[in-house]
């Protein structure tokens, strides 16, 4: 029983090490922009950065695949932008015993999930 306890744990502990990058990422942002325009100090107006992957629509008959398939995982809010948490929190209650998946889908198919 021991035997397999330590087992289980070394193998738990090589799946979690193998799942992270052995080196630092970094992250570059693209330049697209061939000129940077100055912000007077003066001016008040607040400047924004968005990424274009951020604001970009997604795909409705995407959304209803990964609905279907990876539903379980909650692959399809992955997809549309919900909140870490949320997502989490779906897949321990198994899409809240069916109820919010079922909601999802609703809204997936009116086009009424944020982030479609």
């Amino acid at each position: 029983m021991k035997l397999k306890i330590i087992l289980s744990f070394v193998l738990l502990l090589s799946v979690i090490s193998t799942s992270y990058a052995g080196f630092p990422v970094t992250r570059v942002a693209p330049t697209n922009a061939t000129s940077i325009d100055m912000v007077d100090s003066n001016d008040t107006e607040d400047v924004t950065i968005t990424s274009p992957a951020a604001t970009a629509a997604k795909d409705k008959t995407t959304a209803l695949l990964l609905w279907f398939f990876l539903g379980g995982f909650a692959a399809h809010r992955w997809y549309l932008g919900s909140p870490v948490g949320w997502n989490i929190l779906f897949i321990i209650t198994l899409g809240g015993l069916l109820v919010w998946a079922i909601i999802d889908l609703i809204d997936i198919i009116t086009d009424k999930y944020p982030g479609l």
